[in-house]
């Protein structure tokens, strides 16, 4: 059934775009037989309410409380830029001995990017970052038990924290599903929040890695600020002028 209202055609786009993981308004156009500039409309609105961000030409899904990607969906969007940036966070490694790394796709190209040569005791939440760094003959995992979320296989809740709160880290390498000047960085589950604010405190360094398509997005649940972070680490893709305003709130900037 063609939605007829633009209350109808708005939660249309929003299905549309989470399940494909973008949508396009010379395709959306055809599919709903509107005209694109209606289509431009809808996702302003969608904008405005915080459920997508526009690009030229589309629209992708903002993670919110209701809508959050795998981890096998993270695996395939804007990897090349991924891996550009997790090699320069790992470069940041410095005279770290103990390093938290977070969930997600790009802490786990972080870890394995970190210098195999050297001793290292890595914390993580991460099943997938525990896997990569197991057998790596200088690296010592601690695996911070807890309930294990599907989508991120990953552990959450009290045992998690309360076990990381018994740690005083060097560096912890954090990522998110939102960050901005306002809002700080947030993420869509309260459990997940939980731990990486937990992180925050237990690190003398922190350092937030993430892709030019995280700024400027919120999400549900704020865990740090701005101010918390040493340095912030993402792409050329974030213009310098958006990367000046996020460095006056304290980080240094690092764009690859």
């Amino acid at each position: 059934m063609t939605p007829r209202t633009a209350e109808e055609r708005q939660r249309a786009i929003v299905r549309a775009a989470r399940a494909a993981g973008a949508v396009d308004v010379a395709a959306l156009a055809t599919e709903l037989g509107v005209a694109r500039e209606t289509v431009r409309r809808d996702l302003r609105a969608l904008e405005d309410h915080g459920l997508v961000r526009r690009t030229h030409g589309g629209a992708y899904p903002v993670e919110s409380a209701g809508f959050e990607t795998t981890l096998a969906f993270r695996a395939t969007s804007h990897v090349p830029e991924k891996r550009r940036i997790a090699a320069a966070a790992a470069g940041l490694l410095g005279d770290a001995e103990t390093v938290f790394v977070d969930e997600g796709f790009t802490p786990q190209l972080i870890a394995e990017a970190l210098p195999a040569d050297r001793a290292l005791t890595v914390v993580t939440a991460s099943l997938p970052v525990a896997g990569a760094l197991a057998g790596a003959e200088n690296v010592s995992v601690l695996l911070l038990g807890g309930r294990v979320r599907s989508g991120t296989l990953a552990t959450v809740d009290h045992w998690t924290t309360k076990m990381l709160a018994g740690f005083v880290v060097d560096l912890a390498y954090l990522g998110a599903n939102g960050i901005s000047r306002e809002h700080g960085l947030t993420t869509p589950d309260p459990a997940v929040g939980e731990v990486k604010a937990q992180a925050v405190r237990a690190a003398r360094r922190v350092v937030f890695a993430g892709v030019h398509t995280k700024f400027g997005a919120v999400s549900f649940c704020r865990f740090a600020e701005i101010g918390a972070l040493e340095t912030i680490v993402t792409s050329t893709l974030l213009p310098s002028a958006e990367a000046h305003r996020y460095s006056l709130l304290g980080p240094q900037v690092v764009r690859v």
